[in-house]
């Protein structure tokens, strides 16, 4: 077979007068990482050749023969066969090697029009693309798990806090529906990120086109891209999307942080809302008695492992001048351990939260311990003509006494209650039980159980339509 380029040795080999030292190869090689975009890159490869076969750039054969070597590859890649050799620095050589030793010459013809620039650029684009409907998914998985536990607590009364105190009585299936929310806004991010992840840099060679009669937007349509990158220094370079993909995963994981500290807060003796399953805690090495919320502990921090890749990412793109550099290799690692470790949170969470076991009781007692439903009594004195400044001051000397006599305002007789002030009648203690308090917040948004079956069905039927 004529064979007028070796692959054993580097691609570039003929410029150079003495190899790669083994030091220099270890440090700049990329395979052993990159290896993971080997069937996006054949993909790509494979949407590349058809195009330069329909341009008659190459043969027909040549196509058929690329397809073979191919399939080839993809079945090794698959069973685990294929050899990634340290030498060839990255997957895009590694393949084209390997294509080359299958069919010859037609291997050597794929990279006609090309160059690793806009391959990786590509390869890292699918790859992403890829991701990202996999997060979207879990993520929606992981708001049906949040919203069937809501409708089962529609009815169950929590405290709400502000500074961590108690603030007002408020739904459980509520206070769940306020996460519902914030993935909600993350799915936006992601679907928003992913159409500027979703354009071609392919065609763009290594930095100014090539001068062969390619069809970027027919290698656009076999990719499944939207469109194509409209300037070649930019397409090769711009790294935004991985950097914008990254910080939508971060404000993921950041959401996911505060549901994880407050399962932690809910699980400990202090609280005892709720308790999790076996299966996401562990036990204490000394202490028989414990029972650890792993799960969400790790998972709070690997918050802040996503943030710091995000902070990488800029750092690694700040002052870099057109086009593409080298920096950009290290790009992938960051990418790669940010979607594995949300994919990752979001598939475990979506267990654990179906495996919730709430304490109602305990809920309620909480709710009962902080003055919950003292602002439903200054609405009530609002409500009976006095200025909500003057309410304010008279509850406030409520609780004050409430809190000398070790009850709650509910108990507290009503003939004292008018002795600070004389709108209160016995209607008032209506206002002041609990889910009195949480049946007049009946408005759109509010924690009215009703209002929250209404949102769990809004919501079941967006996640429906998705």
């Amino acid at each position: 077979m004529h064979d007028q380029f070796d692959h054993k040795k580097d691609a570039w080999s003929a410029r150079f007068s003495e190899p790669v030292s083994a030091l220099v190869q270890r440090y700049t090689a990329s395979v052993g990482f990159d290896q993971r975009l080997a069937l996006f890159d054949i993909d790509g490869s494979l949407a590349h050749a058809t195009m330069l076969a329909e341009q008659g750039i190459i043969s027909r054969d040549d196509l058929a023969a690329i397809g073979r070597g191919m399939a080839q590859i993809r079945e090794d890649i698959a069973s685990g066969r294929f050899e990634w050799k340290l030498e060839l620095e990255d997957v895009h050589l590694n393949i084209e090697a390997r294509l080359v030793q299958l069919v010859g010459d037609a291997g050597k013809r794929l990279h006609t029009g090309r160059s690793r620039n806009d391959q990786v650029a590509t390869d890292i684009r699918l790859w992403l693309r890829d991701a990202i409907d996999q997060i979207a998914a879990q993520l929606r998985a992981l708001q049906r798990a949040l919203v069937d536990l809501a409708a089962q607590h529609a009815d169950t009364v929590m405290p709400g806090f502000t500074h961590l105190q108690v603030a007002q009585p408020v739904s459980f299936g509520h206070h769940l529906l306020a996460y519902v929310e914030m993935f909600g806004r993350d799915g936006e991010r992601l679907r928003d990120a992913r159409a500027r992840v979703n354009r071609l840099p392919l065609g763009a060679a290594a930095l100014a086109g090539t001068t062969f009669p390619i069809d970027r937007l027919r290698v656009a349509q076999l990719l499944g891209f939207d469109g194509v990158c409209q300037n070649s220094l930019d397409a090769v370079s711009d790294r935004d999307f991985a950097i914008e993909f990254t910080a939508a995963a971060t404000l993921v994981m950041l959401h996911v942080s505060r549901l994880s500290e407050e399962l932690v807060l809910w699980m400990s003796p202090a609280f005892g809302f709720i308790d999790l399953a076996d299966r996401f805690c562990t036990g204490s090495s000394i202490m028989p008695q414990k029972k650890n919320p792993d799960v969400p502990e790790l998972a709070r921090g690997k918050t802040g492992r996503v943030a710091g890749h995000l902070m990488g990412l800029l750092m690694l793109m700040k002052a870099q001048p057109l086009a593409y550099n080298k920096d950009n290799q290290e790009d992938k690692e960051p990418l790669f351990d940010t979607a594995d470790t949300v994919l990752d949170t979001l598939r475990i969470f979506t267990d654990m939260v179906g495996g919730i076991r709430v304490k109602p009781e305990a809920m309620q007692r909480a709710a009962l311990q902080g003055y919950a439903t003292a602002t439903d009594l200054a609405d009530y004195l609002v409500k009976k003509g006095l200025p909500f400044r003057d309410a304010h001051e008279v509850v406030a000397r409520a609780v004050r006494l409430a809190v000398d006599r070790g009850v709650g305002l509910e108990a507290l007789p009503v003939a004292e209650l008018q002795g600070l002030c004389p709108l209160i009648g016995d209607d008032a203690l209506d206002v002041l039980q609990l889910r009195g308090s949480l049946a007049a917040r009946d408005h759109l948004g509010g924690t009215a159980p009703n209002q929250v079956r209404a949102q769990v069905a809004r919501w079941r039927g967006l996640l429906d339509a998705a």
